[in-house]
């Protein structure tokens, strides 16, 4: 029996199905008692109201310069919690460095956690080599199609599939600045424009897939498509940046970035023709090498092990908020907007 019923909404994850979204099912899919949950309001980057009988946690997802991240620089604003929980160390440090936020016990990190891929290493199909891109177009998209355009003249057995559209977090109209990409890969004979793919069908997909071609040139504070596709025995081409290269473990291919667009595809061009030279060859230290980042993701990032430690958490929270009273505002609380 789920809980989904708990889970606290805001206006843009009413119509989302993102990440956030996806990791909030997670917690409140059942694995933890319902009559725990209660006593809490774990409220997703956005805060909205605020529950005075209830223990005060924010599960913060965004970055710093985020306009509602900025409310964290106030220490008033901050005693509204009685925990502040973080999804990756680079990302608490970024908030530590940019909003002076404190060094202190009301912080933690807890990773989110994924489900596990199914995957038959050598039914991978041998006649073409299927690259994803997996993310949002603006984390990178524009450098992956013109890399892949060059590199078909080499290798024309390879073929980009590309999952991608702002229509995950409900905002279709933002997908027109980028309809001449996305009709440029819809013409392209070795690309195919999937558009907005669900969740559930996305896992289906992954193990069919080589190579995940993520040239990222956003600061990801996490990377769910990142893992999901290390689960799924894909090899992931990305670059050194911002927290890829912490929740990866740094087992991917991963390559020096920059901040200029061409140059940055230069780079990225010679990392996937890396990649693509390895899969060609399919052998078994290639395997041996995939294997072992799906038993590092999956264990990593285990419901299990991630759910455990929210666990824990609450728990400890409870016992040290037991009562209403214990839990109360302080008496002069931030305001904050709507």
């Amino acid at each position: 029996m789920t809980n989904f019923d708990l889970i606290e909404k805001n206006e843009t994850s009413n119509a989302s199905r993102g990440g956030t979204e996806i990791f909030l099912e997670g917690l409140y899919g059942g694995t933890i008692p319902r009559d725990l949950l209660e006593n809490f309001q774990i409220i997703p980057s956005r805060v909205r109201d605020l529950k005075e009988d209830k223990i005060r946690i924010l599960s913060v997802h965004d970055l710093p310069n985020d306009p509602e991240a900025q409310k964290l620089q106030d220490a008033n604003f901050r005693k509204n919690f009685h925990k502040i929980v973080y999804i990756s160390d680079w990302q608490y440090q970024q908030y530590m460095n940019f909003l002076q936020i404190p060094y202190s016990h009301q912080n933690t990190v807890i990773e989110s956690c994924i489900q596990p891929s199914s995957v038959n290493w050598f039914r991978k199909p041998k006649d073409q080599i299927n690259l994803c891109y997996t993310s949002t177009p603006q984390r990178g998209l524009n450098l992956v199609v013109p890399v892949v355009d060059a590199l078909v003249k080499k290798y024309p057995n390879i073929h980009l599939h590309v999952h991608s559209s702002f229509k995950i977090y409900g905002w279709e109209d933002r997908d027109a600045s980028f309809e001449p990409l996305y009709e440029q890969i819809r013409n392209h004979p070795n690309m195919t424009y999937h558009g907005f793919t669900s969740h559930e069908d996305l896992l289906e997909l992954l193990p069919t897939y080589h190579i995940h071609a993520y040239p990222c040139i956003w600061p990801e504070t996490s990377c769910r498509s990142m893992l999901e596709a290390m689960s799924a025995g894909v090899l992931c081409v990305h670059p050194n940046y911002a927290a890829l290269p912490e929740t990866s473990g740094a087992l991917n291919l991963m390559y020096q970035g920059d901040q200029d667009a061409n140059l940055h595809a230069n780079l990225f061009a010679g990392a996937l023709i890396s990649a693509i030279e390895m899969v060609n060859t399919w052998d078994q230290d290639l395997v041996g090498r995939l294997q072992y980042n799906k038993q590092y993701v999956d264990y990593r990032f285990a419901e299990t092990k991630i759910h455990t430690q929210w666990l824990y958490l609450l728990k400890e929270l409870l016992q040290r908020y037991d009562t209403v009273e214990k839990r109360a505002l302080p008496t002069e609380m931030f305001s904050y907007n709507r």
